[in-house]
């Protein structure tokens, strides 16, 4: 069995990052996200978000390609995410943020800013191990 990875998320604009309550309910969420060389995965939040309070709780992650409205347009890989605790990266990160989304993504940081809320870089690496195929649709 070849080992996991995100490599067919190479040309996606989007992907539906699925985290899990405490309880093992799915809760899926579209998000902007870029890749590094290394195989990793990083989505840009707000550090209160829903998904980054899942992920303190269980790590536990699936992650598929999809459209803008989160709906899966390719299989989904399980995955493990945490904090991106290093500011250095973090910010490397945010410059990948820019070139791949370009000015929209600089709309959202300008938003962000106005909101007052802080933001964090979560990363995510493959696992292997199965993913869950009856993934929900739509957007919770």
């Amino acid at each position: 069995m070849p080992a996991a990875s995100f490599d067919h998320l190479q040309s996606a604009t989007y992907i539906n990052l699925t985290t899990f309550r405490k309880n093992g309910t799915p809760v899926p969420t579209p998000v902007w996200f870029v890749l590094d060389e290394d195989g990793r995965l990083y989505v840009w939040t707000e550090a209160e978000s829903g998904k980054v309070k899942r992920l303190r709780a269980n790590g536990r992650a699936q992650i598929a390609p999809s459209d803008s409205r989160g709906n899966p347009q390719g299989p989904f890989v399980a995955a493990r995410g945490r904090i991106l605790a290093d500011e250095t990266a973090a910010r490397e990160v945010l410059a990948r943020f820019r070139r791949k989304y370009g000015l929209l993504f600089r709309a959202f940081e300008v938003m962000g800013r106005l909101r007052g809320g802080r933001r964090v870089v979560l990363v995510f690496e493959p696992v292997d191990e199965p993913a869950e195929t009856n993934q929900p649709g739509g957007v919770a």
